[in-house]
């Protein structure tokens, strides 16, 4: 039997919001079993506890944020997408602001946390939510939806009517029992167009944007020096993103995600859609050791 996991002790990085521009110190903190993942707003008095959970979901423009008592906590996907691929099922953790820092735009940076920080096996057995019937939400010409799949599968496709987006990998199918989430997916970066970044601080947001946290690009290039990371990159972020947003189901997944431009907005909506389809799935536990939905790589 799998059983839930949380990080074996205290573990802190600092950095800045993306779109806040505000520098930011976030602290993983185990959790006892069956707490999930808990976002806790340290600057707050009293400290407020946002549960990473779909009723939660406010803003998904550009990124995830969660609510509660009229304040958020912003850009929480890159970290749920590592904690999800990492097994890690309950962490408390702490922010010192309203947006979690960006890092280098991908998981990588949070990765490396945890397993500085090591994880511990807790007694209750780890859940999943099984997919066993098919749901799709639709929005114009996009889409994303779950079919029933024996283990845990992502397949994504984009596009962005870009040369330079189009001449790089558009679609991508990631079985995880079969590849390394911290390997394939970890490190894929968030990626801009270099013309809309004015337009985007007007607005009150990328304030916190870089070079060093964000691929940008124009029409024809990308002006990172040293360019991207694979020729999948665009592609396996946005995977990145979903898995995040995957994670607001409170537990792992059993079954495949199948999406078509699909951004937060419209990853939340099929996560929210399945869940109020109690026909459409079911709570399991993994009782057979020897086959688990992931490779795990310390």
């Amino acid at each position: 039997m799998l059983r839930q996991r949380t990080v074996a002790g205290p573990a802190g990085i600092r950095g800045i919001g993306l779109h806040s521009g505000e520098d930011v110190r976030m602290v993983l903190r185990p959790a006892p079993e069956d707490a999930g993942v808990v976002f806790r707003r340290v600057d707050l008095d009293p400290v407020l506890a946002i549960p990473a959970r779909s009723e939660n979901v406010g803003a998904t423009r550009l990124s995830t944020s969660l609510q509660g008592a009229g304040e958020h906590v912003a850009t929480v996907e890159h970290l749920l997408a590592a904690l999800f691929g990492l097994g890690v099922d309950n962490a408390y953790v702490d922010i010192s602001a309203a947006e979690l820092p960006i890092m280098d735009g991908s998981a990588a940076p949070f990765v490396q946390l945890v397993r500085g920080a090591g994880v511990v096996e807790l007694e209750a057995p780890r859940r999943f939510v099984r997919i066993v019937r098919e749901v799709w939400v639709e929005e114009g010409d996009k889409y994303a939806g779950f079919i029933p799949f024996d283990g845990f599968k992502i397949a994504f496709t984009i596009d962005f009517d870009r040369p330079v987006v189009r001449e790089q990998v558009a679609h991508v199918e990631l079985d995880f029992s079969a590849v390394s989430f911290i390997e394939e997916l970890s490190g894929a970066r968030t990626f801009g167009f270099v013309e809309q970044v004015e337009a985007l601080r007007a607005g009150g947001m990328a304030r916190g944007g870089s070079f060093d946290n964000a691929v940008v690009v124009d029409e024809h290039r990308v002006l990172n020096r040293g360019g991207l990371r694979s020729p999948d990159e665009f592609v396996k972020h946005k995977v990145l993103d979903a898995m995040g947003d995957l994670y607001l189901m409170g537990c792992g997944m059993l079954g495949e995600f199948r999406a078509y431009k699909s951004g937060h907005t419209l990853n939340n909506a099929a996560v929210r859609a399945l869940l109020a389809r109690p026909d459409a799935w079911e709570l399991v536990t993994w009782d057979d050791p020897s086959r688990t939905p992931f490779l795990r790589e310390w």
